[in-house]
């Protein structure tokens, strides 16, 4: 056998290889693929909420000397971020109201961005990836969400 035609035979072989790893990858059902972004954003955000939480003077000190948001008092401020922060990450893992509170956490993570910590940008595009891809496609089928869409739609309407 000829060096040349044993080279073309195993380049076929790692083509096809390649070609059915990405056939398979394709089949990954989103609801897989969704519920580790629902979980990873939603730590996130409650990691947040609890260092808050554990010290919320220091915190209420952070809102007045170091973030200083436009137009927010810092108290209400503080208020809102911990809210958000713990209302939230409860709803993305039951996947409840999903597209609704990425769309919540992409402004929080845009206001971070722009006035809190601008220098951390590589960590916020990658918050307002999951949360883009949570937006667009929701929280997938094992999700609440999902189950009150079903349910809402399978009853049809009677005529007024």
């Amino acid at each position: 056998m000829r060096p040349e035609s044993q080279s073309a035979r195993r380049s076929s072989m790692l083509t096809d290889r390649a070609r059915r790893a990405v056939e398979w990858l394709e089949r990954v059902p989103y609801t897989v693929l969704a519920l580790p972004l629902r979980l990873a954003v939603a730590t996130i955000f409650w990691n947040s909420a609890m260092t808050k939480l554990a010290d919320w003077n220091a915190a209420l000190e952070l809102f007045r000397e170091d973030y200083r948001l436009p137009l927010l008092p810092p108290e209400l401020a503080a208020y809102l971020a911990v809210s958000i922060e713990l209302t939230t990450p409860v709803l993305l893992v039951f996947g409840l109201a999903t597209r609704p509170v990425a769309l919540v956490l992409l402004g929080m993570t845009t206001i971070i961005e722009v006035f809190v910590y601008p220098q951390a940008w590589p960590t916020h595009i990658q918050w307002a990836a999951m949360l883009l891809v949570l937006l667009c496609r929701g929280a997938g089928s094992w999700s609440l969400d999902y189950l009150l869409y079903r349910r809402c739609s399978s009853h049809p309407t009677s005529s007024v």
